[in-house]
């Protein structure tokens, strides 16, 4: 059995469609930080995509877990044209498209940008080779849309129900994965 935590990184407070744009995480609830690292197995290998956000929320909960390179295959959608813009600005342009993408998450992509399916199979596959290669309990520390791509393989909801989840900033969601089934454990837990 192998337990998969995923982590979101620390806010932004960014107002828009902040992909793959390389924000900075506002990490300063240090109790939030070390509750965190104290719910997380001591024993686990740690990674996180290459942006800093994740990057650096990854290192506050390092503690003396092993930390894996970082993984631009764990990056958040990519928004294309939409990136680093508001809802309402793009909805003025593009309102049936930019409904679709969210409430018909699929095959849907922004402008120059990725749909809900590319985006869960490029996470699966980088989720995949990372539990393939190590054989203890994996902390991912990511993005909103890589911690729904996970969920919705763990709990087999359909692509609009996983996207209507919550998931907070430095919540933890969990899938164990056994004789290569998975099932979802804890969702946008905060400890």
């Amino acid at each position: 059995m192998q337990r998969l935590f995923l982590v979101r990184h620390g806010p932004t407070h960014a107002k828009g469609m902040i992909g793959w744009t390389d924000l900075p995480a506002d990490l300063s609830d240090t109790g939030a930080l070390e509750r965190l690292d104290k719910y997380l197995p001591d024993q686990a290998r740690v990674v996180s995509s290459d942006l800093i956000r994740t990057v650096d929320t990854a290192n506050a909960i390092m503690s003396a877990r092993t930390r894996l390179p970082h993984n631009p295959a764990l990056r958040e959608f990519n928004f294309g044209d939409w990136e680093n813009r508001g809802f309402k600005d793009v909805s003025t342009e593009a309102p049936d498209h930019v409904r679709a993408f969210y409430e018909q998450p699929g095959d849907i992509a922004p402008p120059n940008g990725e749909s809900w399916n590319a985006l869960c199979a490029r996470a699966s596959g980088a989720v995949d080779t990372l539990l393939q290669s190590c054989t203890s309990d994996l902390i991912v520390v990511c993005h909103f849309g890589v911690v729904l791509s996970q969920l919705q393989r763990a709990s087999g909801l359909e692509s609009y129900q996983t996207f209507a989840q919550r998931i907070d900033n430095l919540s933890v969601t969990e899938a164990i994965i056994e004789a290569g089934r998975w099932r979802p454990g804890a969702i946008n837990h905060r400890p």
